[in-house]
């Protein structure tokens, strides 16, 4: 498997220069750079502002309904036909 080679970067990087210029090369790098770091602090980073993702806590006693369960379960009375 070949490698790439000095040769093979520096050609890469001057085919760079003659599409982008050399006045708008420096902000092209400065944008790249900061790009990759705000990639990497976003991977890297557990707390801060990543508290609003968590989901609120719900307080346990607000939560439970107050209806016992086997009134819910209970049948309801039908009127029977037999008349």
């Amino acid at each position: 498997m070949p490698s790439i080679g000095p040769l093979e970067i520096g050609v890469v990087l001057l085919i760079v220069l003659l599409i982008v210029g050399p006045k708008k090369l420096p902000g092209l790098g400065r944008n790249l750079g900061t790009g990759m770091r705000e990639f990497k602090d976003s991977i890297t980073s557990r707390g801060g502002d990543d508290s609003e993702d968590e989901p609120a806590k719900i307080d346990a006693a607000a939560a439970v309904e107050t209806s016992p369960a086997e009134q819910s379960a209970a049948p309801e009375k039908q009127p029977r036909g037999d008349a």
